[in-house]
């Protein structure tokens, strides 16, 4: 990562608290950055974080500064928002059953909340604002997920307000974060431990998988390449969830005794999910590892655009988690290695 587009710059990540603002802390803290703004509703776990950088990089805890507040009142966004240069806008409800009995809450959080914070931005003069989305935008059936696909629409939306000279609205859309708080894994090697079978909503479910660690470099690619507008998505690989139970139990259960014991599907869940969608397809544009989805800059004058079709369209038609490349037990026990949370839990196991 070229540390130097960040050197003595201001970076705030709102919901700073969760396991994308600790990785990105993780990232940074020790660059040239100038200050990281931790944007958040609960003072409980700012100061545990507050507590554990403290701990864990002494010499440059000082970059972190808090700021308690609520994505949902622009008033307290603005408040934290003076002299900013760059935000990573990570704040969201994201749990699919509590987004399904609760979803004005997920509007609220997810779609407003979005709105101030890019309103707030532009007033501010903020440079580069990245948003975090999800695969389960795309052909949403679920209420989390709907809500964030009317945060990309006004993510999108906001972008074409606004010269971005002036501020430069990007999106980045990804599957499942292994380990993030609030994720599968931890809860099955909970279970290992206890020595009760792991729960599985439905083995033939796939999803796509990355790292924390991958997150990131998605949202720093979106913010060196993304033009205002974009929404990017990473080429994730995915496997099916019986697969990944698997793995966990191969790497936590030596005598391999755990068994699997399926619950079936929960509120608003789908067998598989999408990171494009057929109709985005048809103008991604391939950037290697990433696909780049362009903002439709035509205006509201249809009359403009009455013209032949199209006779040149992508051949890729909708990238899911089924037609992607599928890990074995073996690459998804590679991948999970690679993981600190997964190294950290593994030495826990030998003690």
């Amino acid at each position: 990562m070229n540390n130097s587009i960040f050197a003595g710059k201001t970076l705030m990540i709102t919901g700073g608290t969760g396991s994308f603002g600790n990785a990105v802390l993780n990232r940074f803290l020790k660059t040239d950055i100038g200050e990281i703004r931790v944007f958040s509703r609960d003072e409980k776990k700012q100061d545990d974080m507050r507590h554990e950088f403290q701990a864990k990089m002494p010499e440059v805890a000082e970059k972190i500064k808090f700021y308690i507040g609520d994505v949902r009142d622009l008033a307290s966004v603005k408040n934290a928002m003076h002299g900013v240069d760059y935000i990573f806008h990570a704040a969201a409800l994201k749990q699919v059953p509590s987004c399904e009995f609760f979803p004005i809450e997920a509007v609220k959080t997810n779609v407003l909340g979005t709105e101030n914070v890019l309103t707030a931005a532009i007033d501010e003069g903020v440079k580069t604002v990245i948003c975090l989305s999800t695969d389960k935008a795309a052909y949403p059936v679920n209420a989390m997920g709907t809500s964030k696909a009317m945060m990309e629409k006004v993510i999108v939306a906001k972008s074409r307000t606004v010269s971005p000279e002036k501020t430069k609205i990007c999106c980045t859309r990804y599957g499942n974060v292994m380990c993030s708080r609030g994720s599968v894994i931890p809860l099955w090697i909970d279970q290992i431990r206890q020595g009760k079978d792991i729960t599985v909503t439905d083995p033939k479910m796939t999803r796509f998988i990355m790292s924390l660690e991958e997150a990131v470099d998605l949202v720093l690619f979106a913010f060196e390449n993304g033009e205002s507008g974009d929404i990017l998505v990473q080429k994730a690989p995915a496997c099916t969830i019986e697969t990944q139970a698997q793995a966990v139990i191969e790497l936590f259960d030596k005598e391999k005794k755990t068994g699997i014991k399926v619950i079936g599907i929960r509120h608003g869940e789908k067998m598989y999910e999408t990171l494009l969608t057929n109709e985005e397809c048809a103008n991604a544009i391939d950037m290697g590892n990433f696909y780049r989805v362009p903002c439709d800059k035509r205006g509201l004058n249809y009359d403009k655009y009455f013209k032949d079709g199209d006779a040149k369209r992508n051949t890729l038609t909708e990238f899911n988690s089924n037609n992607t490349e599928l890990l074995s037990v073996e690459e998804v026990k590679n991948k999970m290695l690679q993981l600190e949370y997964i190294k950290e839990e593994l030495k826990k196991e030998e003690k």
